[in-house]
């Protein structure tokens, strides 16, 4: 049952479907997800992009990876939205009572890898930006974003009410303040940086849109679960992709496109840098942005990996959130968080096999799957997952320039129904001979 005298600590239905009776509006479960893409990481990688490719072919590049996105966390969603059920309990049904645990173990050890990566940046951040001691703030900040995430779902609503608006503000300032020095006229004729123009295709750009919400993308169910029906739940989605993702990624564009960007081939279009120097008000809240813009992402991750837990040891999220939280927090305190970003990225390559398998598994043959009797390990899921997760591996290392996370998703997609539909039909020729 919920505590009535305390909202904000409801039961968070870590085993079971979360009921109609629990479910929160459209807007509430939409500001979680709204909130999670609107961060100066997005800024940075779509000033990066547009360094390579140039303003148009990057706002391509970015529009395509965000509908991508889009099918891929709206057909989670709709699925999430229609049953209640989080990423555990739907990986449980399409990978087997047992086979869900690689699954759901895999993808909460990766979120709580991007928790720690982003709570260490906390702290360096806060550190080149103000001169703080860099431990000091990521230990801050580790206990700051563990005890949001401990409060629940609903906290992050509130998060993402606050994270997604001040985003949008400071970046419209540093915007006017770069104006004032640049002009804006020429953002779209920016053909893209001589030295860097041929570094990196469409494919690849595409991926690294994709590839940067493929862990939490695939966990969705764990946020949009809370949705009144999957209608809900799809809206919940398209308001973080492709709306809040774009937005994000367009002010690293138009940073990097009028030439106003420090550092545009490592630090893209950060725009944290512009709002220095401008008087003591505007530090500050540039200070509070650091902690509000990252924590979004970090307590969301956090979030996943809590409830995935949970699941997996039949304990309780809050629980988890504190044992990852301090995990998670030590590792970013070891400077070990440094190291993540490459592979955390090669992860998020195979990562969206496993969510195209349990697309095709949980809707395109729903019938299948809910009138099939539950078995410990799906061999043909999994069996799917390492052809899409070789083929995208494959396409990284061979020709990364046609899109490896789409590879990986297309091949595992198709796989999943070859090979369902193969043994379908051998079942039936064996019972047609059992019967002539």
């Amino acid at each position: 049952m919920t505590n009535k005298n305390s909202p904000a600590l409801e039961q968070e239905f870590e085993h079971e479907p979360v009921p109609l009776s629990h479910r929160h509006s459209t807007g509430s479960v939409s500001a979680v997800w709204f909130g999670f893409p609107m961060i100066l990481t997005n800024a940075l990688f779509g000033g990066i992009i547009t360094w390579h490719l140039g303003f148009w072919p990057a706002l391509i590049a970015i529009l395509l990876g965000n509908l991508v996105l889009f099918a891929y966390v709206g057909a989670l969603s709709w699925f999430a939205g229609n049953t209640g059920m989080n990423f555990a309990l739907q990986a449980k049904r399409t990978f087997g009572t047992k086979g869900y645990i690689l699954v759901s173990g895999f993808l909460s050890t990766v979120v709580i890898g991007w928790y720690a990566f982003q709570t260490g940046l906390t702290g360096t951040v806060i550190h080149q930006t103000f001169g703080w001691n860099a431990l000091a703030v990521t230990a801050f900040a580790m206990v700051l974003y563990t005890a949001i995430t401990f409060l629940g779902v609903r906290a992050l609503s509130v998060l993402g009410l606050i994270a997604a608006p001040l985003f949008v503000i400071l970046g419209v300032v540093a915007l006017w303040l770069i104006g004032q020095d640049h002009d804006f006229s020429t953002v779209t004729q920016f053909k893209g940086s001589a030295s860097a123009v041929g570094a990196m295709s469409m494919g690849t750009a595409v991926t690294m849109v994709v590839a940067g919400f493929a862990d939490s993308g695939t966990m969705t169910a764990d946020f949009t679960r809370w949705s009144k029906d999957g209608k809900s739940a799809v809206i919940a989605a398209f308001s973080a992709f492709p709306l809040a993702n774009v937005i994000s990624y367009l002010f690293g564009v138009v940073i990097v496109a009028v030439g106003a960007a420090v550092d545009p081939a490592s630090n893209g279009g950060n725009f944290l840098p512009m709002l220095m120097g401008h008087g003591m008000l505007l530090s500050v809240i540039a200070f509070l942005f650091v902690f509000i813009n990252l924590g979004s992402v970090c307590t969301h991750c956090l979030y996943n990996g809590a409830v995935g837990f949970s699941h997996l040891f039949s304990s309780k999220m809050r629980l988890w959130t504190v044992i990852l939280g301090v995990i998670g927090g030590a590792l970013a305190l070891a400077g070990v968080w440094s190291y993540f970003l490459e592979w955390l990225s090669l992860l998020g390559i195979v990562v969206p096999p496993f969510g195209a398998v349990m697309i095709v598994d949980l809707s395109f043959m729903a019938k299948v799957s809910e009138q099939r009797k539950s078995r410990r390990l799906r061999g043909s899921a999994f069996a799917a997952w390492a052809i899409g997760s070789l083929c995208a591996v494959m396409a990284h290392v061979a020709f990364p320039q046609f899109g490896e996370a789409v590879i990986g998703l297309v091949t595992a997609a198709a796989s999943y129904t070859l090979i369902v539909k193969f043994k379908r039909e051998n079942a039936i020729n064996v019972m047609e001979e059992k019967n002539a």
